[in-house]
């Protein structure tokens, strides 16, 4: 189609403000792109439209395809993924037409936005236009990073292939039929676009209160007109921050094993030091609260403005007063759905509080008559398990030999494994209909926690676990500091951690497992996965469950084959167009 005409979602008939986060949608409109010119909000509607399709405006839940977590859900796509009906027709994790939507969009912004008059004042029109194609860059960046991580891979001829490469907007005169470019073509657009950015916008949106602080480009311009447009009002948009925070995820991405056959160092160090530059540039202390940002504890309560915890480098707007999460995963008789079951899989990946693995029998103390005692707190802090309690009133919730709708199986909203999600959820919230309650709830698009996770990673594999190669923490300083937050291994001085600072591989073994951890129910395990590529049999691991006799059963097996390290490009897609050539197996 000819973008002469654009169909699109006016998304703000003004800047969104830090106090309201991000934006409210408006009605659909049929305009020509002709009209932006002169409607600065017409046009501000189509970069925003970007914002919308972020993948991680919402919480996904893919865990439910590995071997973290099942749903009692039946129509659950993730579930019907994992046990056999994954396909190129049938891929519920397609990022396709969403990502190339956003990166039109991106391009449209990008060609128009030196025609739009985004000011009458020239000082105002020249920064609003930087910082509109400054965020255009970053999204289509950011877009690009998405598109990569769902859909590259190797085709027939054995090519690590990436998506085509599509840098202007697409009319009904445009040639469709684009052949995918590599894989490592698509991080040189990718970083170029980042650089572009980074020229553009400014390291965060924040009030200036003086003339000397104006950045250089910028001198003569009077510090209440660059706050109009770079200042604290602007904040959750995309800045220098969450770019280089974009980069390092996608240099983390290229020097995987599944992206990386060759295992180059060079991009293990890459991925390193710009996770490093993060958090430097953060300037705060390893949060403390990291574990419970989503809490009571956590810091969301009181934030306003468009400013964050500690632990938050960028998130999506607050939510409105709800408790659709607490309705979605509380246990039955807290009136739930407990949509989401943790597996004895993931519990079994806790260690114990002394810092060693439970199938260390000889040091770890584990005892499978109380599986529960002495074990890691992030266990409790994350899962409800048998005996535990939950909700407002803290209800004790009995998962095993339970005739309540808690137990095993009991109904179709019961757990199926013995476990409930507690991660993410507002304990504060009362789902009894006679006295419901509600409140604010934020996800983040990036947290510090994964960014300590990146560099570990990273460094371990580029210099060995003790190594800094110049910057001021290793890997193992790293692992170290996030289970000591975690109240693991401080009593005995972790001498499990110990061990593994002198073994790379075990080392690899150990943050791969604290990424585990950490970031469990947030989305990363079922990328973890495939881009570590683990031996096919941790994709089949059937996920388990514990009965009566503290002992694992199995719940639901896996189906995935050696293919499906990477996903499909879409069937229709490749249907239509003979360039794009399909993933090998798809």
């Amino acid at each position: 189609m000819k973008m002469k005409k654009i169909i699109l979602s006016i998304i703000a008939a003004v800047l969104f403000s830090g106090c309201e986060d991000m934006f409210e949608p408006a009605v659909e409109n049929y305009r020509d792109r002709e009209e932006m010119y002169d409607e600065a909000n017409f046009a501000l509607g189509i970069l925003l439209n970007g914002y919308t399709r972020i993948p991680t405006n919402s919480w996904s839940f893919n865990d439910v395809a590995t071997d973290d977590a099942v749903s009692n859900d039946v129509n659950n796509g993730y579930r019907k993924m994992a046990t056999g009906t994954w396909s190129a027709i049938n891929n519920p994790v397609d990022f396709w037409t969403t990502g190339f939507a956003a990166i039109q969009y991106m391009n449209i912004m990008l060609e128009e936005s030196d025609k739009v008059n985004w000011s009458s004042n020239a000082d105002l029109k020249r920064m609003f236009n930087d910082r509109t194609k400054g965020e255009a860059y970053a999204l289509r960046g950011l877009f690009m990073y998405y598109l990569l991580r769902a859909h590259a891979g190797y085709s027939e001829d054995g090519q690590l292939l990436g998506v085509p490469i599509i840098v202007k907007s697409l009319g009904s005169d445009d040639n469709y039929n684009l052949p995918r470019a590599t894989f490592d073509e698509c991080m040189e657009q990718l970083n170029s676009d980042f650089a572009e950015a980074e020229e553009l916008l400014p390291l965060d949106f924040n009030d200036i209160t003086s003339d000397s602080e104006l950045p250089e480009k910028y001198k003569g311009i009077s510090k209440e007109n660059y706050n109009r447009v770079f200042g604290a009002y602007s904040r959750l948009r995309m800045t220098t921050r969450i770019v280089e925070a974009m980069q390092a995820k996608a240099a983390l991405l290229a020097a995987s094993p599944a992206f990386n056959a060759s295992n180059d160092l060079m991009k293990w160090e890459e991925a390193a030091n710009l996770a490093a530059k993060v958090i430097d540039r953060a300037d705060v202390t390893f949060a403390q609260n990291g574990l419970e940002w989503y809490g009571k504890n956590g810091g969301i309560t009181n934030i306003s403005e468009g400013t964050n915890p500690a632990e938050i480098l960028w998130r999506n707007n607050i939510s409105g007063e709800e408790n659709s999460l607490e309705s979605d995963n509380y246990p039955p008789t807290l009136f739930g759905k407990g949509r989401i079951n943790p597996t004895q899989n993931l519990v079994d990946a806790f260690p114990m509080a002394n810092g060693y693995p439970i199938t260390d029998a000889v040091n770890s103390n584990y005892d499978s008559s109380d599986p529960y005692k002495d074990r890691d707190p992030r266990l409790s802090k994350f899962i409800v398990y048998n005996g535990s309690t939950l909700g407002p009133n803290s209800t004790k919730i009995t998962t095993i030999g339970s005739s309540t709708s808690d137990g095993i199986n009991q109904t179709e909203t019961s757990t199926r494994t013995g476990y409930y999600m507690r991660k993410l959820l507002n304990e504060n919230i009362n789902l009894d209909p006679t006295t419901t309650s509600t409140a604010r709830h934020i996800i983040p698009h990036i947290r510090y926690t994964e960014m300590f996770l990146t560099y570990a990673e990273a460094a371990n594999e580029a210099w060995g676990p003790k190594v800094k190669n110049g910057n001021k923490y290793s890997a193992y300083d790293v692992i170290k500091m996030i289970r000591q937050r975690a109240g693991v291994g401080t009593t005995n001085g972790d001498p499990y951690l110990e061990e593994c600072a002198n073994d790379q591989a075990k080392m690899r073994e150990l943050i791969r497992n604290e990424r585990r951890l950490e970031l469990c129910f947030e989305g990363f395990r079922f990328w973890d996965l495939r881009r570590w590529k683990v031996d096919i049999s941790k994709l089949t691991e059937s996920a388990q469950g514990i009965n009566s006799s503290n002992q694992p059963f199995n719940v639901e097996n896996r189906n995935y084959k050696d293919y499906m390290y990477y996903c499909p490009i879409p069937y229709n897609e490749t249907l239509k167009w003979n360039e794009l050539q399909q993933n090998k197996g798809w």
